[in-house]
């Protein structure tokens, strides 16, 4: 693993403590910009934090997938800091830049398939999620848009509507954009089957839309905030198929699945399909704001000049980071790296199965893991045990994250090149906050 550079100890705000900063946020901020901790960070180093009272804290949520490459890779820094000294803003659709063609270069050659693809770039998930259905709609003329329940597509009005989770990112916002509708998402655990799934599909041109209106089903092969649920593979190759049945474009989701966190550079190599339209960002460029779009190329090619793009798009300090970011996950080999912690963590869950009751479920891939919570001998979830998890770890100088339709699982987003002896602590606090909170 690189080294890190030490930084100061002393904190940029100018508040000493965190209860200072929590009464200014509080009167600063709105409260629908919701916070999980009064913990404010000062600096970071890899997979470690300090707040501003000095505290340490080992970061297993990674800015929710974001930083597969860690906090301030020396590489990521030293490019950016290079891009610095040329120019930080021009606007791509004005005067250009090399960078925005090399690396959509780089991903048309890197994202699954041999086909001619072409790729624009945005500022964030949810923009990209909304410039795909745009490209989409332009490239079919038609209307139509399936996503699925429990899914997470960003927080703007066209993405929440493809939301599948009401609590919180649907509350008090509708109405939302029409020609949306939702399936099944095929989760054995809660009795939904592949059958069942591809069943509510075709309900859905029975009973809501033709097929001749769709034009694009949308899916996260691994569902972020809605669970961290692993789409089955007969389930996923089955969608391509129906796809190409009824002339639909397959957009696939990897804003939080891309860029190594799978143990692929994307989880759709799990998969041996090639989708119409690809959606990235989060930790592509770092900690930069940087979003894709990659697509086969009559498929982009469907919005007219002007339709697509955006003031900040393809920034170019974000494309210089984005550069180093791919260069680290080679150079490192971090795809073999989110196996090997992967495997290690996902072991130490299951140990954990017989002295923790509440233990429902341990799944994912790669380094992509979560463990969903029942209330013991039941298939009711406990997100009050999550929670408390979350919260006794915290206590104890690990940052974890909650998530599922219910809050009933915590999903594990570690930098990829965390030091082994930092993730071993972390899977200490980790097993140490479950069995109090289990005999509690």
């Amino acid at each position: 693993m690189a080294t890190v550079r030490p930084v100061s100890q002393s904190s940029s705000t100018g508040s000493t403590t965190n209860a200072e900063l929590q009464r200014r946020k509080d009167a600063a901020v709105p409260r629908g910009i919701g916070v999980m901790t009064q913990v404010f960070i000062d600096h970071a180093e890899n997979a470690e934090m300090w707040d501003v009272e000095g505290r340490r804290y080992i970061d297993f949520g990674g800015g929710i997938a974001v930083l597969n490459v860690g906090h301030r890779h020396p590489k990521v820094v030293a490019a950016i800091e290079a891009q610095l000294g040329r120019m930080t803003h021009t606007m791509f659709q004005i005067t250009p830049y090399e960078l925005y063609v090399s690396l959509a270069e780089k991903l048309n050659r890197m994202t699954p398939g041999t086909h001619a693809k072409k790729t624009a770039f945005f500022s964030t998930g949810a923009e990209a999620i909304e410039n795909a259905i745009k490209i989409a709609r332009a490239a079919t003329g038609r209307p139509g848009v399936i996503a699925f329940g429990g899914a997470f597509h960003g927080r703007t009005l066209l993405a929440a509507g493809l939301t599948g989770k009401v609590a919180p990112y649907k509350l008090g916002f509708g109405p939302f954009p029409g020609e949306i509708y939702h399936a099944p998402f095929p989760i054995d655990l809660h009795g939904v089957s592949v059958d069942d799934a591809l069943a509510g599909i075709q309900h859905l041109f029975k009973s809501e839309v033709e097929s001749k209106r769709v034009a694009a089903i949308l899916i996260e092969l691994v569902q972020g905030e809605g669970g961290f649920y692993v789409a089955p593979v007969p389930f996923v190759q089955a969608l391509r198929k129906l796809c190409d049945e009824h002339g639909i474009l397959l957009i696939i989701d990897e804003v939080q699945t891309g860029f190594g966190r799978t143990g692929r550079m994307f989880a759709l190599e799990h998969y041996g399909i090639v989708p119409d339209i690809m959606c990235m960002a989060k930790s592509l460029a770092g900690g930069t704001p940087l979003s894709a779009v990659t697509g086969k190329a009559e498929v982009m090619d469907g919005p007219a000049p002007g339709g697509l793009g955006g003031t900040y798009a393809g920034n170019p300090l974000a494309l210089a980071a984005a550069h180093a970011v791919i260069d680290v996950i080679e150079d490192e080999k971090l795809l073999d790296r989110a196996n090997t912690l992967g495997s290690k963590l996902v072991k130490k869950l299951e140990a954990l199965r017989s002295s923790v009751p509440q233990i429902a479920d341990v799944r994912g891939l790669g380094a992509m893991i979560a463990v969903e919570f029942n209330k013991p001998g039941t298939h009711e979830p406990d997100a009050d045990f999550a929670k408390r998890v979350q919260m006794k770890a915290l206590e104890r100088g690990l940052v974890l994250l909650t998530c599922g339709v219910y809050a009933n699982a915590l999903r594990f987003l570690f930098p990829l090149t965390i030091q082994d002896k930092v993730f071993d602590e972390a899977l200490g606090i980790l097993e140490a906050a479950m069995m109090s909170e289990a005999k509690g």
